[in-house]
């Protein structure tokens, strides 16, 4: 017997024994490794929350890296091992069933959060050690004073045992005292530091409210400030530190000295600065990623008056074939030069170029004439993708599609904007790629209209918001009833009554069209069988349903035994089905294809060949297929709407009804109009019609109302 795959709770068991494999040996810490482990159990299914939730909580990050610090996992190194353990393992063993990309740039998110997360409690640990250090030379500055105070012992043991660096200085800025650890810090002599003024070290990077700050502690007006500070070391070195800076008064309260507290906090900032450019640029090309281009973007955006943005969205075309065909190593390979190419194209002032992932990538420009900037942007990039990119020996041509935003700042949001740009480019590409257009806002609106269509689809079949009306079928030489066509609608919520060619192409896309075709089978299948009857033993002849089949459900493995199930499960006959199959979807089909519609054809459905005259195809290929009625095309006949038609059109109208008859094939006519049109496609000898001449598509009691009057009159 096979072993029961891995549950959840174990998946995220083996990730906490990693994690705490890892971290343990730099740990000072009392407990045992699997108690440290168990320790480490919770965090761990914090962090797989956080990964799976469905919005993101950078909080949750932040607090796993204090909980960290709150372990006695205060080692740089504890935390250097906890990102790599959670970059490697936390997707792989806790992102089960999610979208991977997404959950690694959650992932990285999150690493980041847990950085910040456990430098301020870090920074709050080494406060809280600076306090009690403070208070203890608060305590003991009256030693300052008075040298020959009693406690001058245990100030010197605080003074010169602390971790950190003290020094201690007259109002006027000169420096009287420093201990080892300060003077570690600056890495120099006794001489560098002590005797030297406050105010001699400034820092290009000082923030202005550091000197503010400063003057009013040293006139009294505070007793205390913190901020972070670099100094400059003797070598040319920085030293970053976070500096808490008290005022020291005598026994009558008057300011006398001030005592200064620092700590190191240079490899901590680099670690920082480290993780921050990990976390907002793209591990493969280095170029900035989605992270920093939308603060980049949010920036432009919110710019004061007068200022303009303009972006530029490139999807490489036809990447997936190189992917599959050369691999994933040579993909990236191709990426790598054409991110060199690009970050080439935007060296101006304003301008950046960022991988937003895939083969996806974005050039922003800024400023105030960006309308000619960012066409000049767009055709620098075109230009810069003609050259072929060599990988193995190979030249790969790299042809991209640009969908282009441009307007003034303030007026849309970043997610606005970026998803403008991307209708664009698909615009681009669906125009034939290896181009750049324009965004417009009507053609946005149109795509958003057929992306939030093709969302409300399946909720739509499950509540029951389509219909079918039928339009009858006419037969040409005594005018009876013969049966109809089935026509799907949508009563969308918000747009009314839609048509199928509003959202049968987007049903096709998704794969939906294989439930909701047989849907309107069943449906169908019912009207025809209730149709039947309500007309047995009069004159009407049987009606028989027509129902359109699409290219997807043709190819569904299941349509055969559907059909089947249909019918027995209505109790009508085969011959009460028509399924129409578009003449386009049959160009060249194979025998695999023609397979089910020939099994329909042997139980008795019949096949009608639609849009008759469009694809193309080959007339003596209806010999191999399975039909046994052609639709014309109703842009054969449109021209017989009037009187004389033209005799061009006849003559193609009597030779492909000739055709058809010849092969036993019965003719079907769309988009009957007039009474002279259909008096002229009787002469010419086609079967049956349809169209507006007749009645237009409506509930089944219209047809009903039609057959009646055939049947008394």
């Amino acid at each position: 017997m096979s072993a029961e795959p891995d549950g959840p709770e174990d998946r995220l068991r083996r990730f906490a024994t990693i994690w705490s494999r890892a971290v343990f040996p730099v740990t000072v810490t009392s407990l045992t490794r699997p108690e440290f482990e168990a320790r480490l159990l919770p965090l761990a299914r914090r962090l797989s929350e956080a990964l799976r939730a469905r919005a993101f909580d950078a909080a949750e990050g932040r607090a796993v890296g204090a909980a960290l610090v709150a372990a006695h996992c205060t080692d740089p190194e504890a935390l250097s091992r906890t990102l790599d353990c959670v970059d490697a393992y936390l997707v792989l063993y806790c992102g089960e069933g999610g979208n991977q990309e997404d959950l690694r740039a959650r992932s990285s998110r999150l690493q980041h959060a847990m950085a910040a997360g456990f430098a301020q409690a870090l920074r709050e640990r080494t406060l809280a050690e600076q306090e009690s250090i403070a208070q203890a030379a608060l305590r003991a500055q009256g030693v300052v004073a008075q040298a020959l105070h009693a406690s001058e012992a245990r100030f010197r043991a605080v003074f010169e045992g602390a971790a950190i660096g003290i020094g201690i200085a007259d109002l006027d800025g000169n420096i009287l005292e420093v201990n080892g650890a300060l003077l570690r810090m600056f890495g120099g002599g006794e001489q560098n530091v002590r005797g030297r003024n406050v105010r001699d070290w400034t820092h290009a990077e000082d923030a202005p409210q550091v000197w503010r700050l400063y003057e009013e502690l040293v006139r009294g007006e505070r007793e205390h400030y913190h901020v972070e500070k670099a100094f400059y070391r003797p070598d040319g070195t920085v030293l970053w530190t976070n500096l808490t800076v008290s005022l020291l008064r005598d026994a009558d309260g008057n300011p006398q000295y001030q005592l200064a507290l620092m700590e190191d906090t240079t490899e901590r900032r680099l670690l920082n600065l480290r993780l921050r450019y990990e976390a907002t640029h793209d591990a493969l090309t280095g170029l900035p990623n989605r992270t920093l281009f939308f603060e980049r973007l949010e920036k432009a955006l919110n710019a004061g008056p007068g200022q303009r943005f303009g972006l530029c969205y490139l999807d490489l075309d036809g990447f997936k074939t190189i992917n599959d065909s050369l691999g994933h190593a040579a993909g990236d390979r191709l990426l790598v030069e054409v991110a060199d190419r690009l970050q080439a194209c935007a060296t101006a002032p304003g301008e950046m170029v960022a991988r937003l992932g895939g083969d996806e990538f974005v050039a922003l420009t800024t400023g105030r004439d960006t309308q000619r900037e960012v066409d000049e942007l767009a055709s620098r990039i075109m230009n810069a993708l003609v050259a072929p990119v060599r990988i193995d020996g190979r030249e790969l041509t790299v042809r991209g599609s640009i969908g282009i935003v441009e307007g003034p700042a303030g007026e849309r949001s970043a997610a606005e904007v970026l998803r403008s740009a991307d209708i664009t480019m698909y615009r681009a590409k669906s125009a034939g790629g290896n181009r750049f257009e324009l965004a417009d806002a009507e053609a946005d609106a149109r795509a958003i209209t057929r992306h939030g269509l093709t969302t409300a689809l399946p909720a739509a079949l499950e509540r029951g918001e389509f219909f079918i009306e039928y339009q009858p079928l006419v037969h040409l030489g005594d005018g009876s009833v013969r049966g109809a066509e089935a026509l799907v609608r949508w009563l969308h919520p918000q747009h009314g009554v839609l048509g199928p060619d509003r959202f049968i192409p987007l049903a096709e896309h998704t794969g939906l069209i294989v439930p909701l075709g047989r849907w309107v089978l069943e449906q169908s299948v019912r009207q025809a069988k209730e149709w039947r009857e309500r007309y047995a033993g009069t004159t009407t002849a049987p009606l028989r349903i027509n129902v359109n089949l699409s290219p997807c459900q043709l190819t569904h493995p299941g349509l055969v035994q559907d059909t089947v199930d249909i019918l027995e499960a209505a109790g009508v006959t085969p011959d009460a089905l028509c399924l129409e199959v578009t003449e386009s979807a049959l160009i060249g089909a194979d025998d695999d294809l023609l397979k089910p519609l020939r099994r329909l054809a042997e139980m008795g459905v019949d096949i009608a060949l639609d849009d008759f005259g469009t694809g193309y195809s080959n007339l003596a290929n209806l010999r191999r297929l399975p039909v046994s009625i052609l639709k014309l095309d109703r842009s054969f006949t449109q021209s017989m709407q009037q009187f004389p038609a033209d005799p061009v059109d006849l003559k193609i109208v009597e030779g492909i009804v000739s055709l058809a008859h010849s092969l036993n094939l019965a003719v079907t006519v769309e988009g009957v109009e007039t009474g002279a049109q259909a008096e002229q496609l009787r002469i010419l000898g086609c079967d049956t019609a349809q169209g507006w001449y007749y009645a237009r598509p409506g509930p089944p009691e219209r047809l009903h109302e039609l057959a009646m009057a055939d049947a008394t009159g």
